[in-house]
């Protein structure tokens, strides 16, 4: 991988980690219309270390408060169910367990197998109808002190889904937490907390792959990760701001004509459905 690649990858990581449009799929997408080679999903685990940094800044009170909550819910267990900062940390522990599990269970598959185009195009398109769907039928009366076990374990298992490129980790989440009646924006905040356990154990177990094999080397790495911790947080601000006044439509547009140019370039050869040598 190029320095140029890394920059550009790790901006393309940035902009899509937070938005409902898989910045999975993107980098892989990306990597395919540019020729390059797939960057491979230990860059992509890598980097999403940079942008869930950005998440830990800028709800740093937020998570501060969580991780107290936590610990005094060590010292007193009966605390979690009048805590609403003991409740939200474990439930974001038990929110994680579904995806560690399939995440290690399918690895084979998430390095190669569900890196294919046309797998990317069809998750892109459907997923983007039921965040449609979840967004406009959604009840809006629920915020995060709500949030129950079996809330926190729906919302695991739509995180889980993200582990198949096109998905969106911040896409299932959102669209699970609007059919489960919370507010746009409750929705959205808990999707960010949830993804940072997750992530940051899923970087830290590919970190190994890293410079082996056909994944990118150390340096081109590093450089992507920082850019995109950069630009993350730019757009956390941006769409914590953006949802308060909009839907999340154009977003679902956006997938939507994504998937249909996949399938068309794919379909009429323009583009091989597994381009660039998967690791």
């Amino acid at each position: 991988m190029s320095w140029l690649e890394a920059i550009v990858l790790g901006l393309i990581q940035g902009l899509t980690e937070f938005l409902p449009i898989s910045s999975s799929a993107h980098l892989r997408i990306s990597a395919a219309f540019a020729g390059w080679d797939d960057p491979g999903a230990a860059f992509t685990a890598v980097t999403q270390i940079g942008t869930e940094t950005a998440v830990i800044i800028y709800f740093r009170k937020k998570i501060g408060r969580i991780l107290v909550g936590w610990v005094r819910s060590l010292r007193r267990p009966s605390i979690w169910r009048e805590d609403p900062d003991a409740r939200m940390a474990w439930l974001v522990i038990i929110g994680t367990l579904p995806i560690a599990i399939l995440g290690l269970l399918f690895q084979d598959q998430i390095d190669h197998a569900f890196r294919d185009l046309r797998l990317i195009a069809t998750t892109l398109i459907v997923f983007g109808i039921l965040l449609g769907i979840a967004d406009y039928l959604g009840r809006k009366e629920r915020d995060l002190d709500h949030l129950t076990v079996p809330h926190g374990i729906a919302y695991g298992f739509a995180q889980a889904m993200a582990l198949i490129p096109g998905v969106s980790r911040s896409g299932g989440t959102v669209t699970a937490g609007r059919l489960l009646g919370y507010k746009r924006e409750e929705a959205t905040e808990y999707a960010f907390l949830l993804a940072v356990p997750a992530v940051f154990a899923s970087g830290l177990y590919k970190l190994t792959d890293i410079g082996g094999g056909s994944a990118p080397s150390w340096g081109p790495t590093i450089v992507a990760t920082v850019v995109a911790f950069l630009v993350g947080y730019a757009v956390i601000a941006w769409l914590m701001k953006f949802i308060t006044t909009h839907s999340y439509l154009p977003f679902v547009v956006y997938r939507l004509a994504l998937g249909v140019l996949i399938f068309v370039l794919v379909g009429t050869g323009a583009l091989a459905a597994n381009a660039g040598p998967t690791p």
